[in-house]
């Protein structure tokens, strides 16, 4: 069976707040099943998908906080080393190409699951 795909659509809208709604997600969604294969998370422990993807959408969001705060810093010159300002910003351009290239692939195989003839 296969989970609805609406509330994760609405998870993923509220940016700031899907991590804080990892733990109180609604049944169906992110539920107890392991990851794919049984995949352990980065701390050992088997996570659901759900969890995973706000955890990386959250990781997503501090990179991005930091490459903001470290531009402004370079931009009012509080900044002692603006060689380390520059490389925050390039990794949190490099994370933001990978979440979108990401997000096209995972579009473009849910595309061809949806077109798949039974």
């Amino acid at each position: 069976m296969i989970p609805p795909i609406a509330p994760v659509a609405t998870e993923l809208s509220l940016g700031e707040a899907a991590s804080s709604t990892s733990s109180s997600q609604p049944a169906g969604v992110g539920g107890a099943e392991p990851a794919a294969g049984g995949a352990t998370g980065a701390g050992g422990t088997s996570g659901s998908f759900g969890s995973e993807l706000s955890e990386a959408i959250s990781s997503l969001e501090q990179t991005q906080n930091n490459a903001n705060s470290a531009s402004q810093a370079l931009a009012t010159g509080k900044v002692s080393n603006p060689e380390s300002a520059v490389v925050t910003v390039q990794d949190a351009q490099m994370a933001m190409d990978l979440a979108s290239q990401l997000r096209t692939k995972t579009t473009e195989a849910v595309q061809s699951i949806f077109q798949t003839q039974v």
